[in-house]
């Protein structure tokens, strides 16, 4: 009876860690079920065969939280990290002795994404936009926290007149000062300081002070001046707000939200997958909205009701997507319910690297049409339709 190798699988919070024991080392391929979207594609690119597609909708929806959008074999698994290298979303992980490798990598026997996801910092003008559309908190933008945020007002936010870098120039017109005190009574920038009332001397004197740190040249004490002895001049040295705005590749899935919205055009984003998607509207029941949960990408909807005097004859969708964010993931049609209602048709794949026989194999899988399907002929294992070629 043969001591090794020895196979175990345990769930640890969100990961479901997947364990070969060898004689001389250990392997671990650990899923993160949260992370995981469902695309499947890990399942079509496993050499072995050892992924399989749970109930992709009912995980993803949280309807049930005993099972991961999809299943690994831990017997049949060989622990080479195709899976980790080929999911979109970096919801796998390879340890070989508790350390992260991918030796498949290491022996440049597998190619990897082409990745391009990046910001033009000099056309970047540091807006929100990108941070707030991107569906994967893929954007971390490293700006200081003023006093008004998109988010409402920060409690220790920096002053709004410090976001830019200015040079201020105040001074004071002696001869048409009286040193009458409202300047520094309206701004927290300025002090009037009086010198001892006298009687021999028998009249108001004194400075103006002035604290360049505290002025954001608002000019409410030229305006408020009673003998227009104040002057305000500010100079924009740089109007560019402090900080840096970047892509996290790891999170990013290229669906394209930032680089479609971003108001200076700094963004550069190319999507992995090469193809098509096609919703055939018209075969969806409605009432499900499962896909449009589910998309990783926040690229399908539901369309907005109409007026019945708008629609005509016309039968209105009632799933729709927009093509522009879709990523063709393929999750959506491994969640779908209904039959033949999505249909995905992949015809490229962005990678770097040498495209081994391996790779190729497994590109021809990603690019075979197919389509939704209900099937269950396992428990708790679903299968898509798969389409002939056209």
């Amino acid at each position: 009876m043969a001591l090794f190798p020895k196979f175990s699988k345990k769930k640890d919070g969100v990961n479901v860690v997947m364990e070969q024991r060898l004689l001389q080392n250990v392997n671990n391929l650990i899923l993160n079920s949260e992370a995981c979207t469902g695309c499947g594609i890990c399942a079509d690119a496993c050499p072995e065969e050892a992924i399989v597609l749970g109930l992709v909708g009912a995980a993803r929806r949280g309807a049930i939280n005993y099972a991961a959008p999809i299943d690994v074999d831990e017997t049949k698994c060989s622990y080479c990290g195709v899976c980790v290298i080929m999911c979109p979303f970096n919801a796998m992980t390879l340890k070989v002795d508790n350390q992260e490798r991918l030796p498949i990598l290491e022996k440049e026997g597998f190619p990897q994404y082409d990745m391009k996801a990046e910001i033009d910092d000099e056309k970047c003008v540091r807006c929100t936009t990108c941070e707030e559309v991107c569906p994967r908190d893929a954007i971390n933008r490293d700006v200081p926290a003023f006093e008004g945020t998109y988010k409402g007002p920060v409690a220790g936010g920096k002053e709004r007149h410090t976001a830019i870098k200015t040079k201020t120039t105040f001074t004071v017109d002696k001869e048409k000062c009286t040193v009458c005190g409202l300047c520094g009574a309206l701004c927290p920038a300025l002090v009037v300081k009086h010198k001892e009332f006298s009687p021999e001397i028998g009249k108001v004197e004194g400075d103006v002070i002035w604290d360049e740190a505290k002025c954001n040249a608002c000019k409410i004490c030229v305006e408020a001046c009673p003998t227009e002895a104040i002057s305000v001049e500010r100079e924009v040295i740089s109007d560019k707000v402090e900080g840096k705005v970047t892509i996290e590749k790891d999170n990013c899935c290229t669906c394209r939200w930032c680089a479609k919205n971003c108001p200076s055009e700094a963004i550069t984003v190319e999507k992995i997958f090469e193809g098509d998607i096609e919703f055939h509207s018209e075969k969806c029941p409605g009432g499900c909205s499962t896909c449009a949960e589910i998309c990783p990408a926040n690229a399908i909807y539901l369309p907005s009701e109409k007026p019945a005097a708008e629609m005509g004859h016309n039968i209105e969708a009632n799933i729709a997507v927009n093509k522009d964010y879709c990523i063709l993931c393929g999750a959506c049609v491994n969640a779908c319910p209904g039959e033949d209602i999505i249909v995905l048709h992949r015809t490229g794949i962005r990678v770097k690297g040498t495209e081994t026989d391996l790779f190729k194999k497994i590109k021809e899988k990603l690019c075979t049409k197919r389509t939704s399907r209900v099937k269950e002929g396992i428990p708790g294992q679903v299968s898509i339709k798969i389409m002939e070629k056209a």
